[in-house]
């Protein structure tokens, strides 16, 4: 499956890791339309390669991103023209299929609005220590709509998230790190070779045992902590017939490496 040059994404493989970058940096990687086309078809593409086990996502130029492109994009949500392209994954997540892959997010300078959202909806966050973090859409007259307001309290609980979406003020990488937004922070520049060498130990693990791993955890967020308990030892009995658990239980007994091969 080829990744071909985007208008407003800069897209390149890493061995089974897939490194995504926001790409309108003249435009601080505000969201357009063709961006969020763009990058909904990207992760549909990273989702369906069996050759891709993890997502980076990061923001080229000075900062991570400043949100959503309102002149661009308003218009399409007004009518509900803005639409997913066939075969893509909404980049926030709230609707349609999700991803099964894990995404990292490699966040710096500033991030607004969506790019907020976009934390929330990956599955690990490193932020560069300078970075700065704002959700803003009550100071705009909107509110948050990709998924912070069931997200953000689930993440850093419920006064935490309020403090920050009711307010619109900005708070830092130090104060995201201590309310669970990111997981961690490192020196300014370092944030994307942090994000793509965590990406690179997942991708060591079994691919089917971590997409298991992150189905149930989410069966568990959606559905109760019942419906991903009734599932746990249905999900175990087909991942012990797969030729990666035979790979990983020789690789326990012979103490070599393994080389899992998602089947």
């Amino acid at each position: 499956m080829s990744f071909d040059r985007y208008e407003t994404l800069a897209v390149t493989r890493d061995g089974a890791v897939l490194v995504i970058g926001l790409n309108r940096p003249d435009k601080r990687n505000a969201f357009n339309r063709e961006m969020i086309g763009e990058l909904a078809e990207v992760l549909g593409k990273l989702d369906s390669d069996d050759e891709l086990r993890v997502g980076v996502l990061y923001g080229e130029g000075k900062g991570f991103t400043s949100g959503l492109d309102l002149p661009d994009v308003a218009p399409s949500l007004q009518d509900g023209s803005l639409q997913i392209p066939e075969g893509g994954i909404n980049p926030w997540q709230v609707d349609g299929r999700r991803l099964t892959k894990p995404l990292v997010t490699a966040v710096h300078g500033k991030c607004l609005t969506l790019g907020i959202e976009l934390l929330l909806a990956s599955d690990i966050v490193v932020a560069s220590e300078s970075a700065t973090f704002a959700q803003l859409e009550i100071a705009r007259g909107i509110y948050p709509f990709g998924g912070a307001t069931p997200r953000f309290p689930r993440v850093a609980g419920w006064g935490n998230a309020m403090r920050w979406m009711l307010t619109a003020e900005e708070f830092d990488s130090a104060e995201a790190l201590r309310i669970g937004v990111v997981q961690e922070v490192v020196d300014d520049g370092a944030h994307i070779a942090r994000a793509v060498q965590l990406a690179h130990v997942i991708a060591a693990q079994a691919p089917l045992g971590v997409q298991a791993t992150l189905r149930s955890a989410r069966l568990a967020q959606r559905d109760g902590e019942a419906a991903a308990e009734a599932e746990l030892v249905p999900t175990i009995v087909k991942l012990f017939g797969t030729e990666d658990s035979r790979i990983g239980l020789e690789s326990f007994a012979t103490r070599r490496p393994a080389q899992f091969v998602g089947r």
